[in-house]
């Protein structure tokens, strides 16, 4: 069997807001094949410029398009096309944008292998772990603490037992975050966890003092509070707190990853399988921080290829702590483009059983979103 296309699709909501909901658009990597197999991913990451790198021409041996390295390969030696897209497009891909690219084609590479076979993804990556796994309902805060508040007693009534508010309007003052933070844990109630996602919006002095005041509501953990090459800011905040510091979204490889844990000292390492370079990557970096004693978290806003993704993967390893699960309501292309529709049940998602990643688009909806 070999690759004979390699099509990155750009989807697109009619109205895109101005908030951090990248679920309002979509770049869809899909693999054909000789054999009449097609394989299907995705890329969380600028899509108009992965779109550039997947489909470019080729320019020389440091600098080429992915598809350009990809079609005549033999989808089943993953490993080896891996590391020629990394070789082969080292000049822009080493970190960034080049690496989020070459994860969607490695996610459709390892569909393809699974619909070949028979059999799920995890199988094939050696896991069995769960039958089901806990999940968190993702949600971004409501614009005032009230509704923050609101929505938390929603998502409680939905079954969930974690969730996970983050960004607008964390990071405007003290008050404001605190309130934010008080009013979900009020709607929530005491047994369910809650976890907080700051989005990037503080230094190192002030995400040690959130966390001393965040702590008076039992929060599950504290997510990206700071930049994400702030090794040092987050090494001083992890040791100044129990509370558990969570990051890793914006890292693209396994070395950047490394410095994150070992000079950063963060407690949940956060792995996007449609960033850090795929299956093929998110082993290994699983593996670095299973050898650090460190529990792994997927991060995934956008459709539910990711998180199906994400269900294969946290099913092959041993230190999978918990999924991310987009709870927000008003998205209407993460709803649409696949003909299989998660639903949590009890705060759970069922791992996958089919062959491949397990889900397919829906042509229609495609159509109706594509924009090239």
């Amino acid at each position: 069997m070999k690759v004979t296309k390699v099509e990155a699709i750009y989807l697109r909501q009619p109205d895109v807001k101005v908030q951090c909901d990248s679920g309002q658009d979509a770049l869809i990597v899909r693999v054909e094949t000789d054999a009449g197999i097609t394989g299907i991913g995705e890329v969380d990451s600028s899509p108009m410029a992965v779109k550039g790198a997947i489909e470019g021409p080729y320019s020389h041996t440091a600098a080429a398009g992915l598809a350009s390295l990809v079609v005549g390969e033999d989808p089943f030696e993953t490993e080896k096309i891996w590391q020629k897209m990394y070789r082969g497009n080292i000049y822009g891909g080493r970190r960034g944008v080049g690496i989020h690219a070459m994860s969607g084609i490695d996610i459709a590479l390892w569909d393809i292998k699974g619909k070949a076979l028979g059999m799920p993804v995890w199988k094939l990556l050696g896991g069995g772990f769960h039958n089901s796994i806990r999940c968190y309902a993702s949600s971004l805060f409501g614009p005032t603490p009230k509704k923050t508040g609101d929505l938390a007693r929603r998502y409680r009534d939905q079954g969930f037992g974690a969730v996970k508010f983050g960004w607008d309007p964390m990071g405007q003052d003290e008050k404001t975050d605190i309130a934010l933070v008080r009013e979900a844990r009020q709607g929530l109630g005491d047994d369910a966890d809650l976890l907080i996602d700051a989005g990037l919006v503080w230094d190192s002095k002030t995400a040690q003092q959130r966390a001393r005041a965040f702590s008076d509501f039992n929060i599950f953990w504290l997510e990206e509070p700071l930049r994400p090459d702030d090794y040092e800011g987050y090494r001083k905040l992890a040791e100044s707190t129990t509370v558990r510091i969570a990051a890793g979204e914006e890292e693209s490889n396994r070395q950047s990853f490394v410095d994150l844990m070992d000079r950063g000292k963060i407690d949940v390492v956060q792995v996007d399988l449609t960033r850090c370079g795929g299956f093929t990557e998110a082993m290994k970096i699983s593996s670095l921080a299973w050898d650090r004693g460190l529990p792994v978290a997927n991060h995934g806003f956008t459709t539910y290829v990711n998180v199906m993704a994400a269900l294969h993967w946290l099913n092959s390893i041993p230190n999978a702590m918990i999924c991310e699960f987009v709870a927000e309501e008003e998205t209407n292309l993460r709803e649409s483009i696949t003909r299989q529709k998660l639903r949590a049940r009890d705060g759970y998602l069922d791992i996958p059983r089919e062959p491949g990643l397990g889900i397919e688009l829906d042509e229609d909806a495609v159509n109706k979103y594509r924009v090239c």
